[in-house]
């Protein structure tokens, strides 16, 4: 094998890497945030109640 299709080869190796890293990083993200209904009703309803005790601040310094 002549010397530059060594580094080809080593270039498409290492960029097969990183293309591998990703697709695993990118999965175990999704797998991260997969929250179940009940996870997303009590975030909602905690952001709700963040949500109206700001107001309800705001409206009490005015």
């Amino acid at each position: 094998m002549d010397r530059n299709r060594r580094w080809k080869v080593l270039g498409l190796a290492g960029l097969a890497g990183v293309v591998a890293t990703g697709v695993l990083v990118a999965r175990d993200e999704r797998s991260r945030r997969a929250y179940t209904p009940d996870e997303v009703r009590d975030r909602l309803q905690q952001r709700l109640d963040e949500a109206e005790r700001a107001s309800s601040s705001a409206d009490d310094g005015s």
